[in-house]
């Protein structure tokens, strides 16, 4: 699956990947909550490529979300920025691969096989320590990825969390309804266990572990919270 919000960069990623996977089954997402209502349906999926410039994906606390619920997948980052830190946690949120949007067809080619091999993927810049990192763009670091950022694991719903989804906090609006996972499916259109996979990026964002907390922590003002429509007639 490839998942970039760039169709241009989509359309290479799935030429190159065309390549290395004869007759595969090539699935595209423009946002995180598309992927993971895709990776719903395909829990199996061998590979996910996802740029961290896609809505969604700039906070490692999504990454870690996706490889914790479909840990049998691959997952690979694409990025504009070269900086240590942002590869770093990249890592540390567990992916088998952090590939610059720079490199040519046949460098991603090579980087997507070793990740499919087993390997792990990372920039030869990452080995020099002495050397700023060139090309790094603001723009594209996330909030959790940035310089000024000093924990590897940001405290919940600081300023330092990326925002929830819109279909996450679709979900946790619900969920402050009193609805089920069941109700919540199909009031929004989902599987049940997409559901459960956007409840555990929910839980994951407040650190907590059960509904109840997130209930509390998600009926109180959080950042960028969007105006709860859902409840009115």
């Amino acid at each position: 699956m490839i998942v970039d919000d760039d169709a241009n960069f989509r359309m290479t990623v799935k030429a190159i990947l065309d390549r290395i996977f004869k007759r595969s089954h090539l699935i595209e997402a423009d946002s995180l909550d598309g992927a993971l209502e895709r990776l719903g349906e395909y829990p199996n999926m061998a590979l996910a490529v996802f740029g961290l410039s896609t809505p969604g994906m700039r906070t490692p606390t999504n990454l870690r979300t996706v490889r914790a619920c479909f840990p049998q997948t691959k997952v690979a980052v694409v990025s504009t920025s070269d900086h240590r830190r942002n590869i770093l946690l990249a890592l540390e949120a567990g992916v088998h691969g952090y590939m610059l949007k720079s490199l040519s067809d046949e460098e991603m080619a090579a980087a997507l096989r070793l990740i499919l091999g087993g390997g792990i993927y990372v920039p030869p810049s990452l080995a020099d320590i002495s050397s700023e990192p060139v090309g790094t763009s603001e723009e594209d670091m996330p909030p959790s990825m940035g310089k000024g950022d000093k924990t590897a694991v940001p405290e919940p719903a600081s300023s330092s969390v990326g925002p929830l989804t819109s279909r996450q906090q679709d979900v946790l609006d619900l969920l402050v309804q009193g609805k089920t996972n069941k109700e919540i499916a199909h009031a929004l259109g989902l599987r049940e266990g997409t559901v459960k996979i956007h409840m555990a990026a929910i839980f994951r964002y407040f650190g907590v572990n059960n509904r109840a907390a997130a209930a509390v922590a998600g009926a109180r003002p959080y950042p960028n919270r969007k105006r709860n429509l859902m409840s009115e007639p």
